[in-house]
């Protein structure tokens, strides 16, 4: 017996339906609607209009990593005093991520290359982040090839004081949900 969880059955569930409906609408006499695009486009666990890959999240899963601030710091930073964490996470729990979003999500980053890949902090251990499980996600160097250069351009915003930290956290989630519009977002960073 296969066994799958609710967020992997409906994720299948999506990819199936996304495939059949063009051609059942079709056969129906129907021509195929927006809405059949807009399943298509999501049938791999993605935001829309993000050139995604079914194999590796391209987003931070909301349930498994919301994002965490840091609780116990090692240090404060900026004029705001955000409370800072040294970089630690083990490469064992760093296996474990990979294998949690495989098994929990239906990806298959373990039948990719590692070197295509780092832990994130969801929110970044610079703008106050922590190590803990729920602010780290396996995420793909076409996705941080993207969202990198804001990460350090809102810090450096933080340290000047032209930012404060919840605005740098509002902006640094947003572009973590839509990785594809991270010039549109923020173009300074770029």
């Amino acid at each position: 017996m296969i066994c799958f969880s609710t967020r992997t059955f409906l994720s299948r569930t999506v990819l199936v339906l996304a495939s059949i409906l063009p051609s059942f609408l079709t056969s129906c006499g129907e021509a195929p609607s927006e809405s059949a695009a807009y399943l298509a486009s999501i049938s791999s666990n993605n935001k829309p209009g993000f050139q995604n890959d079914s194999r590796f999240p391209t987003t931070p899963d909301s349930e498994m990593t919301p994002g965490s601030k840091c609780s116990k710091p090692d240090s404060y930073r900026y004029s705001e005093r955000v409370p800072y964490c040294e970089r630690d996470v083990e490469t064992s729990r760093k296996a474990r991520l990979f294998v949690a979003y495989d098994r929990e999500l239906g990806f298959t980053t373990g039948h990719m290359q590692r070197t295509q890949f780092k832990i994130d902090h969801h929110i970044p251990l610079c703008m106050g982040g922590s190590n803990e499980n729920d602010n780290l996600w396996p995420q793909h160097s076409t996705v941080y090839e993207l969202t990198d250069p804001a990460e350090g351009y809102l810090c450096e915003q933080m340290s000047s004081g032209r930012l404060r930290q919840a605005q740098a956290i509002a902006i640094i989630r947003e572009m973590k949900q839509a990785p594809d519009r991270a010039r549109q977002i923020l173009p300074d960073a770029f």
